[in-house]
């Protein structure tokens, strides 16, 4: 039986940030990396600051530029293209999760090269192909389509890109 909800001794208590500490505190938190508005409103939460006081912090934030929708939106969906090889739809699903405005979202999209988003999509297609041990043929071509959606590219690609495979 794990022990949810129990006081345990051995784990420090949580530690709050009072007002003044906070401001330096974001400054670090924002100056690291790229950060939502949602995320830095959860960091507040978690350190015992809600309401006025945090969407204040908040304002002061975007007023001395450590906080920006847009510049968050476009290094978000850079990052996840590059590195994880997310399709469109998954990046902008969780934009939408972290409230980034429609606008941003269309900012941020514009960061992937269209020529890169494809060439992406047909080496993904490849290797899943590759790595599916299935004999039946649509079987096989259900899961790398189903594949390829669950990381986020757009059915029509998906299924050019599965089209293309077969003739090579």
């Amino acid at each position: 039986m794990s022990g949810w909800g129990k006081y345990n001794p051995d784990q420090a208590p949580k530690k709050y940030w009072s007002l003044e500490e906070a401001k330096g505190k974001l400054e670090t938190y924002c100056a690291y990396q790229e950060r939502s508005q949602w995320e830095v409103r959860r960091k507040l939460y978690e350190k015992g600051i809600k309401g006025n006081a945090a969407e204040e912090l908040i304002s002061e934030m975007i007023s001395d530029d450590f906080l920006n929708e847009e510049r968050y939106a476009r290094a978000f969906a850079r990052g996840k293209f590059r590195i994880k090889r997310w399709g469109r739809n998954r990046i902008i699903q969780e934009l939408k999760m972290r409230d980034i405005s429609p606008r941003c979202i269309q900012y941020g999209l514009s960061e992937i090269d269209p020529d890169e988003y494809y060439d992406s999509l047909l080496t993904q297609a490849e290797k899943k192909w590759e790595k599916t041990l299935e004999k039946d043929h649509f079987k096989k071509r259900y899961k790398v389509i189903q594949y390829l959606m669950s990381r986020g590219y757009e059915q029509d690609l998906v299924q050019e890109a599965v089209v293309s495979l077969q003739k090579g």
